[in-house]
C-alpha cells in the first residue's frame, strides 16, 4: 500500500534531511582531518641547511647516516633534522625525537613544531636543528617523526667507533670523520 504524503511535507522532510547530512558531514569531515597525518615524502640527517631565497630550494650540506668518533660517549655540536611532506591539513603538530634503538627506544631529545600547509597538494620543508647531542655508545640511534600520534618515518644513524691506527700500519692520508 503506497504511503501517500503532500508536497509540502515532502519539501520539508527532504529539506531538513539535507540540512542534517550537511551539518554531519562538516562536523565529522573537521574532526577527521585534524587526525589524518601528511605523507612523508623524505627524511634527512646532516650537518647544515641552507635555503637559497632566489631559487626557493633548501641545500643540505653534510647528509650523515653514520657518525665516527675516537671513544664515547660523544657529543655532536649540531645536527639537523630535514624532511618534506605532503597531504597535509591546515596546521599539523609534529614532533621530532631521537631515540636510542638499543635502548629500548629511550628518548634521548624531543622537539616540537607546527607545520602549515596552504592546500592538501603543496610539499612542505621542515628543518629542526638539536645541539649538542650527547651519544652514550656506539650503536643504532634513530630519528623519529610523529603527526597525529602515529610514526610516520623514521631515519636510523649509526654511530661507530673510530680506531686510531696501530703503531706499524700506515695512517690513511683522508680519514673520513
Amino acid at each position: 500500500m503506497p504511503v501517500r504524503i503532500s508536497c509540502r511535507l515532502f519539501y520539508y522532510l527532504t529539506f531538513h534531511i539535507y540540512r542534517l547530512m550537511l551539518s554531519g558531514v562538516k562536523t565529522l569531515k573537521d574532526n577527521q582531518m585534524s587526525q589524518v597525518p601528511p605523507v612523508v615524502l623524505s627524511t634527512i640527517v646532516c650537518d647544515r641547511v641552507l635555503f637559497d631565497a632566489p631559487t626557493r630550494t633548501n641545500c643540505l650540506i653534510g647528509i650523515r647516516d653514520c657518525l665516527f668518533a675516537p671513544k664515547y660517549p660523544v657529543r655532536i655540536f649540531q645536527l639537523f633534522f630535514f624532511a618534506e611532506m605532503t597531504n597535509g591539513h591546515d596546521t599539523t603538530d609534529i614532533i621530532v625525537r631521537l631515540v636510542d634503538v638499543q635502548n629500548d627506544e629511550k628518548v634521548l631529545i624531543e622537539k616540537k613544531a607546527n607545520v602549515k600547509f596552504e592546500n592538501v597538494k603543496s610539499t612542505v620543508s621542515v628543518v629542526l636543528g638539536f645541539e649538542g647531542l650527547a651519544f652514550e655508545h656506539p650503536g643504532e640511534y634513530c630519528f623519529q617523526l610523529i603527526a597525529a600520534g602515529q610514526l610516520l618515518s623514521s631515519r636510523r644513524v649509526t654511530c661507530l667507533l673510530l680506531k686510531p691506527p696501530q703503531a706499524g700500519e700506515n695512517a690513511p692520508q683522508n680519514p673520513i670523520i
